[in-house]
């Protein structure tokens, strides 16, 4: 069973989407702040992230950026959530190695549909 990680500092986000995820099937692993997220990673590395831009402490581009430059991490699958729909942060969160992006509110579908595809080319 695939592992994702769900990085968000709303709980009432974390919790649908955990839900969303456990649904199709993935083990679910939450982290509400970009320094919690840091360290599920070390301990047990996820399969995918699910990373919101907006964290307290680090921001999500940051923890993205410091997963990027580590090569153990350089190839893990990440989908940055964010609330804003602006074209900038969407292609800082690419330039930095976002492998997609999906603005919030989002498609329940369309987001198990991404996670789903990006686990398949990951495989």
């Amino acid at each position: 069973m695939a592992k994702v990680l769900v990085v968000d500092d709303e709980p009432n986000i974390v919790l649908s989407i955990e839900f969303l995820m456990q649904q199709a099937g993935f083990d679910v692993v939450t982290a509400e702040d970009g320094e919690s997220a840091l360290e599920r990673v070390a301990e047990t590395p996820p399969d995918l992230i699910l990373l919101d831009i907006s964290l307290p402490g680090i921001s999500g581009f940051d923890v993205l950026e410091q997963l990027r430059s580590d090569p153990q991490h350089a190839r893990l699958p990440i989908i940055m959530l964010t609330a804003h729909g602006r074209e900038v942060e969407r292609e800082k969160g690419l330039a930095l190695g976002a492998d997609d992006y999906v603005t919030k509110p989002f498609s329940t579908q369309a987001l198990v549909e991404k996670v789903k595809t990006l686990l398949a080319e990951d495989a």
